[in-house]
């Protein structure tokens, strides 16, 4: 028992000693995991929102704006008598325009100047069954008068399709951290046993079995993994609650996952994939040095 804690002791030591390369492979692998969190989450995310809009039965109708309200109004009594319209309520341009201006704030609304855009009359709309939503939709969007209409099953597929290429262009750049990752931290414990050689030359002369003498070195990959997780753990979780605090302010219909339901299970992911890429790259480091009892790439 005494003899593994010197390894461990000895493997932490190295992290230390050789400190500049190891924040370097620390700074790697904290990018890599932090991106794959985040492609996590997103993915996540994405789910429930699709989730809970397939079980909405609200969608917006906005009408053109060369109409009247009172012509408007008309329409929303069309409206009223579709079957499957639960109910519909009235939304004015002034009223909307109102809304967007507390979205976006006094100074942005002012910027906006002349770009300014008059939303439309719109009504918002409800329906009895959701198995005739699409239906329903096509009754509505047919009659006089009706410009548009906007319903969260369309602002779901966009997300779902934003989702699939971040995460395609995630895995690329995720590849791409882990060989660097395990290059960086492989260069890492290299130099620490070019600093060393003497002392393991002398340590394998003496009868040391190369696992006494690999231990400090698969230590310190598992150090440099365990650290890069727990910042990992800390940046994500910081990040996605300011990100998360900035878009429920914009009223965009998703539903966000709260960090805390997925902290372990995140937390743990990163403890695994960092103490793997640490091991990996401290075995492709000192693998060489160990051949022929490690004395003749040693030149000893």
């Amino acid at each position: 028992m005494k003899g593994f804690g010197y390894l461990v002791k000895e493997g932490v030591k190295n992290v230390w000693s050789n400190r500049i390369m190891s924040i370097a492979s620390i700074c790697v692998l904290v990018s890599c995991l932090v991106l794959t969190g985040a492609a996590a989450l997103l993915s996540l995310n994405v789910s429930q929102t699709v989730e809970a809009v397939g079980q909405n039965n609200e969608i917006t109708v906005y009408i053109k704006e060369d109409l009247s309200q009172i012509e408007a109004k008309y329409i929303g009594r069309d409206i009223e008598k579709i079957d499957n319209v639960k109910s519909v309520i009235f939304v004015s341009s002034e009223e909307a325009l109102e809304k967007f201006k507390k979205q976006v704030g006094d100074q942005l609304f002012e910027r906006l100047g002349d770009r300014k855009k008059v939303l439309p009359d719109a009504f918002r709309v409800q329906m009895l069954d959701l198995s005739k939503y699409d239906d329903t939709v096509k009754t509505i969007g047919a009659l006089d008068g009706v410009d548009s209409i906007s319903n969260r099953r369309d602002f779901a597929e966009k997300l779902t399709k934003v989702s699939n290429l971040v995460n395609i262009i995630a895995v690329g750049v995720v590849a791409a951290l882990i060989i660097i990752s395990i290059f960086i931290i492989a260069n890492t414990i290299r130099a620490t046993m070019y600093s060393r050689r003497f002392e393991i030359s002398i340590m394998k002369s003496v009868g040391a079995t190369d696992m006494f003498v690999r231990m400090p070195f698969l230590v310190e990959g598992m150090v440099i993994g365990l650290i890069s997780a727990a910042l990992s753990t800390g940046a994500l979780a910081l990040l996605y609650n300011a990100l998360v605090n900035v878009l429920l302010k914009t009223n965009l219909p998703i539903e966000f996952i709260p960090f805390s339901s997925v902290v372990l299970p995140l937390a743990g992911a990163f403890v695994i994939v960092g103490v793997l890429v640490g091991l990996f790259g401290g075995f492709i480091s000192i693998r060489k040095y160990l051949k022929k009892e490690g004395n003749e790439i040693l030149g000893w």
